[in-house]
This record gives C-alpha cells, structure tokens and sequence, in this order.
C-alpha cells in the first residue's frame, strides 16, 4: 500500500469523523454504540414469543421487568389485550 493510498483513506475517515461530530453537535444525529446492560431498578423490555396471524397481523408475549403483555399488532395499531405479572416458567423462557 503505497503512501499516497493510505493518505487517502485516513482523508476518508478524517471527512467521515467530521461529518458525524457536526451532525451530532447540530443535533440531527444521535450515536450510541455501547450496548447497555439494565440495572436492577429499570425495566427491562424483552419479547419471549410471537405468533403471526395475517401478514398485516400478529400477537406479541412481551416481558417488562416483572411484567408480561400480551400485545395484538394491526396496520391499525397496537392493542394491548392482556397483563401479568411474570411467574418463573415465562421468566425462563427466550425464544422468539
């Protein structure tokens, strides 16, 4: 790799970097690569299962912290059709 191709490359990046540092500053974009593990105290969103029904159709089992719903999706929007609270045989399932 010769020094004129490397010079162009970290130009690249350099350009890249800058672009996104404006755009954050200005605020039209928001960067956040870490991935963040919940603490005891926040909920914690998960889905545990889904069933679809139509293609525009479908019914999600959702676990929030100690809670579960049940949440019917439509291209009329999202009903919510029931709530528990979590016992420890959903608890220890994860699937989708």
């Amino acid at each position: 790799m010769g020094s004129d191709q490397l010079f162009a490359i970290l130009m690249v990046l350099g350009i890249l970097c800058g672009g996104i540092w404006a755009l954050k500053r200005k605020g039209w974009v928001q960067t956040n690569f870490r991935r963040t593990t919940s603490s005891p105290g926040e909920p914690r969103l998960e889905v545990i299962d889904r069933l679809v029904l139509t293609p525009h159709h479908s019914v999600h089992l959702i676990r929030m912290a100690d809670r579960v719903l049940l949440v019917g999706l439509s291209p009329g929007g999202c009903n919510l059709l029931e709530a528990t609270i979590a016992g420890p045989g959903v608890a220890d399932r994860r699937e989708v």
